[in-house]
């Protein structure tokens, strides 16, 4: 028997006419937006799958703004962000981590939207074929004129909407417009996102942490001593977190928004700073963390609430379970 056909599915389209009539005023723009983001997403997962046969592996022979080697695949996702947004006429300003400046949208398809991406998170894993993913954020811009730096280097409380895309053996986007967290798997057969994640809740506290222990000699002794209390619980009965980290952001926090618990990228002796970059990584997913229910914190405050100075600005991270950062924060307030 053939396998059945939903004939009335929720594609991702669909949802965000939805949610476009619930919003007095709104004028279908950021479905527009998103929808031509969809687009570059869905080429990036064909990219991917076909990357050794398409000769995608390996270092394209330049690096980013942040000193990473860009790998051809990198290369590539970024050009298709950059077009399909910039053709959109939606957006005015887009800001890459593989690009040092801005990229100022041409004055003829300027729209109202500021997007900030990584296209491609986790390259490091692209030649192993580990899962890896697409991050973005999105603000509109208040002043008028030209769109300049300035005009996105505002706290994540002002984003309108954030999501990733994740390339695994499926290819799934998770995003939020501020009114919850919702998940959509690509449909091969129509070649459109279909909702699969409904209103995603992260637990209230889990059992799994994800963090880069290689770095442990480098840490701040209180992060030691938290992650140590994970992994050795003086309650006895209390059994022992469980350790997992991919090494591509998108991956580990899509796993913690399922499977509850933290993810921790605390800033150590190498990198005073913390190493993930605020616009384009940490304050899209602490915005998704919040609407899932859990909590994103730099160890002092809120994620969100910081406002940066520089638009390649990096920050430390400790998301996730709402029980479990609150734990993470009282040792790291500790005297």
């Amino acid at each position: 028997m053939a396998d059945k056909i939903d004939t009335d599915c929720l594609t991702l389209t669909r949802f965000l006419i939805d949610q476009q009539r619930k919003c007095p005023g709104a004028t279908g723009s950021l479905t527009i937006l998103l929808n031509q983001l969809m687009t570059a997403v869905k080429a990036i997962a064909s990219a991917v799958k076909r990357a050794g046969i398409a000769n995608l592996y390996g270092i394209a022979g330049t690096q980013n703004t942040t000193g990473d080697e860009q790998k051809k695949l990198d290369v590539l996702a970024n050009d298709l962000f950059i077009n399909m947004l910039s053709s959109s006429g939606q957006a005015c300003m887009l800001i890459s981590e593989e690009n040092e400046e801005p990229v100022i949208v041409p004055e003829e398809n300027r729209g109202k939207y500021i997007v900030t991406f990584d296209p491609l998170d986790g390259s490091s894993n692209i030649d192993c074929l580990v899962s890896i993913g697409s991050i973005w954020g999105i603000y509109e811009k208040k002043t008028e004129g030209p769109p300049t730096a300035a005009d996105v280097l505002r706290p994540g409380t002002e984003l309108v909407s954030a999501g990733y895309a994740l390339y695994g053996s499926g290819t799934m986007v998770v995003l939020t417009t501020g009114c919850g967290l919702y998940g959509f798997t690509l449909d091969p057969n129509i070649g459109d996102f279909v909702l699969t994640h409904p209103e995603i809740f992260i637990k209230p506290r889990g059992k799994i942490y994800s963090t880069n222990e290689g770095y442990e000699k480098y840490w701040d002794s209180k992060v030691k001593k938290y992650v140590d209390s994970l992994k050795n619980p003086e309650d006895e009965k209390k059994s022992p977190y469980g350790a997992r980290y991919i090494g591509s952001m998108v991956a580990d926090v899509h796993r913690t928004f399922l499977y509850g618990g933290i993810f921790l990228y605390p800033a150590n002796t190498k990198s005073p700073n913390g190493k993930l970059r605020l616009l384009y990584e940490s304050n899209p997913m602490a915005f998704m963390m919040e609407e899932a229910g859990g909590k994103a914190t730099d160890g002092k405050k809120r994620v969100m609430e910081i406002v940066p100075t520089q638009i390649h600005e990096r920050c430390p991270v400790f998301m996730g379970s709402p029980y479990d950062v609150d734990d993470c924060m009282k040792i790291l307030g500790e005297a």
